[in-house]
């Protein structure tokens, strides 16, 4: 199945977007997902559908200040998301523990990969979001080992 490309025309196909994700999630057993895309391009969109999708009841947010927002799926296991926007350094990134949260064995929804690139165990899911001339959005799937 990947690498696999989704067509998102409208926000309207997120659902559907999402399913596919989670999909690839539980095929590849991948437990960190690298979103990776410009500013703007839907990453925390495209994870609270994702969210939705595994059963998270809580509003989900972008830990852009946080770094960190822990959420429950439907089967009460931690989901963790990650913003690493803001962060200056993979030692800062090691502080707040995040080698401790990739290991876990929950999944870890991980914006702004690129930061912390060496801390990502291998293998994990890189979702490439890219914004369309059209304004619709592309996503890549693939392995990253």
């Amino acid at each position: 199945m990947l690498p696999h490309t989704i067509a998102l025309p409208t926000l309207a196909e997120l659902p559907t977007a999402a399913a596919e994700l989670r999909a690839a999630i539980a095929e590849t057993g991948c437990l960190v997902v690298a979103f990776e895309g410009e500013m703007g391009a839907g990453k925390t969109t495209l994870i609270r559908a994702l969210c939705a999708a595994l059963g998270v009841a809580d509003d989900v947010s972008s830990p852009t200040f946080a770094l960190v927002n822990e959420y429950r799926d439907g089967y009460n296991k931690a989901v963790y998301h990650f913003d690493f926007y803001r962060i200056d350094s993979e030692d800062e990134a090691e502080r707040i523990g995040a080698s401790e949260y990739f290991y876990s064995g929950y999944l870890c929804l991980v914006e702004w990969p690129a930061r912390v690139a060496a801390l990502l165990p291998l293998p994990y899911l890189e979702v490439r979001l890219t914004v369309q001339p059209d304004e619709s959005r592309m996503i890549e799937l693939k392995i990253i080992d």
